[in-house]
């Protein structure tokens, strides 16, 4: 684990993704309406069955577990090798599989193979370049058949919004409780660049800790995620939704959409 800093009684500076039971637990209310939204954007735009599953970035792995759990095959991959070696014992300890791999967003190879993939909450944006979204978008695409989708989603930045906000939320599981929250420290439009501030107050019978972490995230409008989209022509846009999930109801893109998941599928070979 990365050397931490105290920063007060029982707190910490360390990466947030260094304690993945405290992020599996920050999400866990979203798992089950995110893995039905992902069967059903599979049923709704693929036209094959659809068996075989990536996850970039995927964490503390909630999701793979919950895919697995399904009867998916699923690959899943972080940079992070304390949230990997925690989803690797979370599969033994359920008696569940899935391949569990240390790769870059940016830098992976994989064998063309999968049916779809999914990244449902903003890992997409960790990729600060555009060569890097770039690079990350034709990758998932090269280990995607044709006619295979990719479950993207992120928040966008629309023009007139402000450029600072708090989003506070709270999780409990027994006697854990969770606290998230989430900060905006300054932001530039211009370099399409945020820095964020991510505290974590848990709270068990036993102790108290405070965990604080700071990061850049990438900000897009949906015109500029569509440029983005536009230079690898590998992707066409099925369907824009929003973070409740509904299936039934894709919306029109534009600068109203704050919280956006896009439906993209890989053209078919010429």
């Amino acid at each position: 684990m990365p050397s931490q800093r105290s920063c007060g009684p029982r707190a910490i500076e360390a990466s947030w993704y260094d304690f993945p039971q405290y992020y599996d637990l920050a999400f866990r209310s979203e798992t089950t309406l995110e893995v039905d939204f992902i069967e059903a954007a599979c049923r709704k735009y693929c036209q094959f069955p659809v068996r075989r599953l990536l996850e970039p970035a995927c964490g503390s792995g909630r999701l793979v577990v919950e895919m697995a759990r399904r009867g998916y095959r699923v690959t899943g991959f972080d940079l992070n090798r304390t949230a990997i070696e925690y989803l690797r014992r979370k599969l033994k300890r359920r008696r569940l599989h899935a391949q569990v791999l240390l790769a870059d967003m940016a830098d992976f190879h994989l064998p063309k193979r999968f049916h779809a993939a999914y990244n449902t909450f903003d890992g997409f944006r960790h990729l600060l370049s555009a060569q890097q979204a770039r690079s990350h978008l034709q990758l998932v695409a090269d280990c995607l058949r044709p006619g295979g989708i990719y479950i993207l989603g992120f928040h966008l930045l629309p023009p007139d919004a402000s450029m600072r906000c708090i989003e506070r939320w709270t999780e409990c599981r027994g006697n854990l409780r969770v606290t998230v929250t989430l900060r905006v420290l300054k932001a530039s439009r211009r370099l399409q660049r945020e820095h964020i501030r991510i505290s974590l107050l848990v709270r068990s019978r036993r102790r108290v800790l405070r965990i604080r972490d700071e990061f850049p995230l990438r900000i897009y409008t949906a015109q500029q995620f569509l440029e983005l989209l536009a230079s690898v022509p590998d992707w066409q846009l099925c369907d824009v939704y929003d973070f409740w999930y509904e299936i039934d109801r894709p919306l029109r893109l534009d600068d109203r959409i704050a919280d956006a998941v896009f439906i993209l599928k890989k053209r078919p070979i010429k």
